[in-house]
C-alpha cells in the first residue's frame, strides 16, 4: 500500500517542483509549485502528486496543508494511505470534527478503512466529546472485524473515558486482552474523574510486570489531587520500585503548594537529578510562605534559569509587595547579558509591580516592548495595561488602550469601568456599562461591583440603585456582600445614613465588617452618633484589635464634646495595645518611588524639588499622592 503511494516510474522523472517542495512554506512559493505542475503536466501524475501530498499533509505551514488537500480532493484517489494521511491532518490539526466527515466520504467512496483509518476517526471524537459519534464507529469496527485489535481497543477506552463515559470504557476493558497500556488508560480515565478509589482498586489488580512509571506516577497525581490525599501519595512514592523527574516533581510541587516546606526541602535534597520544574517549585514554595529571601537563596543557585523559573520568582516579589526587585529582575531579564526572553506571565507579573508602585514609565516601557514583539491586547494583557494606566494617574492613555483593543472580553470593560470609577468619573462609567447592555454584553459581578462603586464615588444615588435592580431583575443574578456593600457606600456617601442602616438591617446574607464599618465611618462623617456608637461597639467587639472602629467611635465623642468617653476610648486603646497605622504615601520623581509616612521629614538634600512655577520636578502626571 505504501509503495503505490510513493513510487515512481524510472521512464517518468520527477518534476522539479517536487525537489524543492518541502522547503516552501509560504502561499506565494505554494502557487509556484502548482503552475510548475500544471505547465509540465506533472498534476496529472499520481506517483508525484501523491508524494507531494504525503509530504505536506502533516506540514505545520497552513498554505502547504491547503494546498495537499487541494490536490487530494480534486483527484479520485483510493489509497487507504493517502486517505489516512489527509484524515490525520484534520483529526490532529485545528478541525477534528473534518476527520469524521472524510471518515465517511471514504465510506462511501467504498474505500476499505484500516486499522489507522478508525484510529484516526476515533482521536477525532476524544478530541471533541462526541460519543454518539465515537459509538457508531464502534459498531462499524464490530461489523468489519476489527473488534479484537488491542491497538484500536485501547483507542476506544480512551475515546469513552475522554467523553466522560468511564463506565464504558471499563466494559470495553473487561472484555479484552490487555496489556501495560490498556491499564494505564484505564488508572488515568478514573483519576480525571476523581474516582480515586475505582484507580487504586485497578491499579493494586493491575501485574506487577505491568506496572510501569506511569502507572505509578498517575496513581500519585490522584491522591495529591485530593483534599487529604497527601499521605496516601506519599505512601506510594515510598514503596516505587524506581522513581524519574516527574515522581519527585509531583511529590516536591504538592508540599510546596501545600505549605509542607520541610518535606519539600528533604525531597529536594534527596532527589537525584533535579530540573528547572524542581527548582521553580521550591522558588514558589517559599515565596508563598512570604520567605522570600530563602526562594532568593533557590533562585541564584540555580544552574540554569529558564522563563518559568523567572516568572516564579516575579509572582513571589510581587505577592510579597517587593514591587521594586520584581521590576529590577524584569530589567536584569531584558538585559544584554540575558537570553531569557520574557513571555506573557512575565509581562503581566511586571505590570502588577508598576501598577502597585504607581510607577507609569516603567507601564510604558513595557507596553513599548509589547508592541515591539508582537504580543495582543486582547487578552489579559490588555486587562493589565488598562488597569495600570488607571491606577497610575493617566485615565486618558486608559482609554486609548481599550479603544485599540478589537475584540474585548468582560474583563477589559470591567477594567475599564473600575478605571473610571477610581478616577470619579462616574458618569462615564455609567455610560459605558449602558453601551454593554446595548451590545447584549452579559455582565459578570465584577461588572456590578465596578460600575455600583463609580457611582457611589460620584454621588450618583439614583442611577446605583438602577444598576443594583438591573442586576437582580433583569440579570437575575443574587447580590454579593460586595454588591450589598457597594450599595450601603452608595446611600452612605449621599447622607441617607438611616436608610443605609436599614438596608444592612434587611440584608438577606450576614453583613461582614467592611460593610458595617463603611455605615460607621458615614455616621462619623454626618454625626450620628445614635446609629453609629452602638454599631461602633458592636464592631469592636468582633476585632478588638482594629484601630479605625476605635478611632471612629472617639472622633464622634469628640465632634459632641464628650471628652470623658474620648479619653475612655483612648484609654481601651492603649490597655489593648491598639496602634493606629500611620498614614502613608508615595511619590515618584525620575522613575524612583519614594515613602513617607505622617510625621516623617522630608530629605531635601536627597531630593530636590523645583517648586518655582517654571520647572517644576513634579508633573500631575507623575507626582501621585495616596
Amino acid at each position: 500500500m505504501l509503495f503505490s503511494a510513493t513510487s515512481v516510474n524510472p521512464w517518468n522523472p520527477p518534476s522539479p517542483a517536487f525537489d524543492i517542495a518541502s522547503k516552501c512554506k509560504t502561499r506565494t512559493e505554494i502557487n509556484q509549485i502548482h503552475a510548475n505542475l500544471i505547465t509540465t503536466g506533472h498534476i496529472h501524475n499520481p506517483s508525484i502528486t501523491s508524494k507531494i501530498i504525503l509530504d505536506f499533509a502533516f506540514s505545520p505551514h497552513k498554505p502547504s496543508l491547503d494546498f495537499a488537500r487541494n490536490l487530494f480532493f480534486n483527484f479520485n484517489y483510493r489509497d487507504p494511505f493517502l486517505w489516512n494521511a489527509i484524515i490525520k491532518s484534520y483529526s490532529h490539526g485545528d478541525e477534528p470534527e473534518s476527520a469524521f466527515q472524510l471518515f465517511v466520504l471514504m465510506l462511501v467512496r467504498d474505500i476499505l478503512p484500516d486499522e489507522y483509518s478508525f484510529s484516526l476517526v476515533l482521536k477525532s471524537c476524544s478530541r471533541l466529546s462526541l460519543l454518539s459519534r465515537g459509538i457508531q464507529i464502534h459498531g462499524l469496527m464490530l461489523k468489519l472485524g476489527f473488534g479484537s485489535d488491542l491497538f484500536l481497543q485501547n483507542c476506544l477506552i480512551s475515546m469513552y473515558v475522554k467523553c466522560g463515559i468511564v463506565q464504558l470504557g471499563r466494559q470495553v476493558f473487561d472484555r479484552m486482552l490487555k496489556d501495560s497500556f490498556s491499564y494505564n488508560l484505564m488508572i488515568d480515565g478514573y483519576v480525571k474523574r476523581g474516582m480515586v478509589s475505582s484507580a487504586r482498586e485497578l491499579f493494586d489488580a493491575m501485574p506487577s510486570e505491568m506496572k510501569t512509571l506511569v502507572s505509578w506516577n498517575t496513581m500519585i497525581s490522584g491522591y495529591l489531587k485530593r483534599e487529604n490525599g497527601f499521605e496516601s501519595a506519599m505512601e506510594l512514592f515510598d514503596k516505587m520500585p524506581q522513581r524519574d523527574l516527574v515522581s519527585w516533581n509531583l511529590m516536591i510541587d504538592c508540599s510546596a503548594k501545600s505549605g509542607k516546606m520541610e518535606i519539600a526541602s528533604d525531597l529536594f535534597d534527596r532527589m537525584p537529578k533535579r530540573d528547572v520544574v524542581s527548582w521553580a517549585s521550591m522558588i514558589d514554595g517559599y515565596a508563598k510562605l512570604g520567605d522570600v529571601g530563602a526562594a532568593r537563596g533557590y533562585f541564584d543557585a540555580m544552574p540554569r534559569r529558564d522563563v518559568v523559573s523567572c516568572n516564579a520568582m516575579m509572582a513571589g516579589y510581587v505577592s510579597n509587595g517587593c514591587y521594586e526587585e520584581a521590576l529590577k529582575l524584569f530589567r536584569d531579564m531584558l538585559g544584554r547579558a540575558s537570553d531569557l526572553a520574557p513571555d506573557s506571565v512575565t509581562l503581566l507579573a511586571a505590570l502588577s509591580a508598576a501598577t502597585q508602585l504607581g510607577c507609569i514609565d516603567q507601564g510604558m516601557g513595557i507596553q513599548g516592548y509589547m508592541e515591539e514583539n508582537g504580543y495582543t491586547t486582547r487578552g489579559k494583557l490588555g486587562v493589565a495595561l488598562v488597569d495600570m494606566y488607571a491606577k497610575c494617574g493617566s485615565i486618558e492613555q486608559a482609554i486609548d488602550v481599550f479603544e485599540g483593543i478589537q475584540e474585548k472580553s468582560i474583563d477589559h470593560w470591567n477594567a475599564m469601568i473600575g478605571g473610571l470609577a477610581i478616577h470619579g468619573l462616574g458618569n462615564l462609567a455609567f455610560d459605558l456599562f449602558m453601551d454593554m447592555e446595548r451590545l447584549s454584553l452579559e455582565p459578570d459581578d465584577i461588572t456590578f461591583v465596578a460600575v455600583l462603586h463609580a457611582c457611589g464615588h460620584s454621588g450618583m444615588m439614583k442611577e446605583g440603585m438602577i444598576c443594583f435592580e438591573v442586576m437582580r431583575r433583569l440579570h437575575k443574578m443574587v447580590p454579593k456582600v460586595q454588591h450589598y456593600g457597594c450599595m450601603v457606600d452608595i446611600l452612605s456617601r449621599a447622607g441617607h445614613i438611616e436608610e443605609a442602616a436599614k438596608f444592612v438591617e434587611q440584608m438577606p446574607i450576614q453583613p461582614n465588617d467592611v460593610v458595617l464599618r463603611t455605615l460607621l465611618s458615614a455616621c462619623s462623617t454626618y454625626e450620628n452618633l445614635d446609629i453609629g456608637e452602638p454599631l461602633a461597639k458592636h464592631l469592636i467587639g468582633l476585632d478588638s484589635n482594629d484601630a479605625s472602629s476605635y478611632v471612629l467611635l472617639s472622633n464622634m465623642y469628640a465632634h459632641f464634646g464628650l471628652w470623658e468617653l474620648v479619653r475612655k476610648v483612648r484609654k481601651l486603646m492603649k490597655q489593648r495595645e491598639v496602634n493606629k497605622v500611620p498614614g502613608c504615601s508615595w511619590l515618584e520623581l525620575e522613575g524612583t518611588m519614594h515613602e513617607f509616612f505622617v510625621g516623617s521629614t522630608f530629605d531635601h538634600k536627597a531630593i530636590d524639588l523645583e517648586l518655582d512655577g517654571s520647572s517644576s520636578a513634579i508633573s500631575m502626571d507623575r507626582a501621585r499622592l495616596s
